[in-house]
């Protein structure tokens, strides 16, 4: 049976996709303000698991006005992807507040149904960032959880930040229910590298490496 979650993000896309488009504009127009219209960005995050398999993420985002749709891999767990779609809200200048409400199809070795969220909260060169999810496992309701990733990030200069971090997580196994670290990371133009170390001090640190790109 064809996943409720695809169907949707593809009934969503093709309804904002043609009430984008005017009538009597050439081809070429319409595709460059589609282009205009849409945002694009991927990450791929790279775990280096001590005592354990060591994986990549990657995640792929859509957004267009209100319209989120999200992809990811080896995210709830390994060998696992989902796909999400949610509406994006945003209030405030000064302190400004990013808020996406979603709801996300997980399939793989976890399958299930996970309602999520994610959310920025900035001032200045201050942004708090969250990202949580309640998977639903279907198969055993006894693996439901919560996940989450939560930073705290300063940016002193346009190039460079540092921040501090923490994440719950089954895809993979510490000894720790709640990991916490430290992160640093540079940036240009579209692009930034961010390297994150978990635990340390606390057990074996982990450490994580992302790369983001918009477009």
């Amino acid at each position: 049976m064809p996943n409720p979650i695809v169907i949707a993000v593809i009934v969503l896309a093709s309804i904002l996709g043609a009430a984008g488009q005017t009538a009597g504009t050439p081809a070429s127009s319409e595709a460059e303000s589609v282009a205009k219209e849409w945002e694009f960005s991927f990450a791929t995050i790279g775990y280096l698991v001590p005592h354990d398999q060591s994986y990549v993420s990657p995640t792929f985002m859509a957004d267009r006005e209100q319209l989120h749709l999200e992809a990811r891999y080896n995210y709830e767990a390994q060998r696992t992807g989902s796909l999400w779609v949610g509406y994006n809200l945003s209030t405030g200048h000064t302190l400004a507040l990013e808020f996406t409400p979603m709801l996300g199809g997980v399939v793989g070795d976890t399958t299930g149904i996970a309602p999520g969220y994610e959310m920025s909260l900035k001032y200045k060169r201050v942004e708090l960032l969250s990202d949580g999810e309640v998977v639903v496992d279907i198969r055993n309701h006894n693996s439901s959880f919560f996940y989450t990733w939560d930073e705290l990030v300063y940016t002193p200069l346009d190039w460079f930040h540092v921040g501090l971090v923490s994440q719950r997580t089954r895809a993979y196994q510490t000894d720790l229910d709640v990991q916490r670290g430290f992160s640093a990371g540079v940036s240009y133009k579209k692009a930034d590298f961010t390297t994150y170390v978990f635990n340390a001090g606390w057990t074996d640190p982990t450490v994580v490496l992302s790369l983001s790109v918009k477009f």
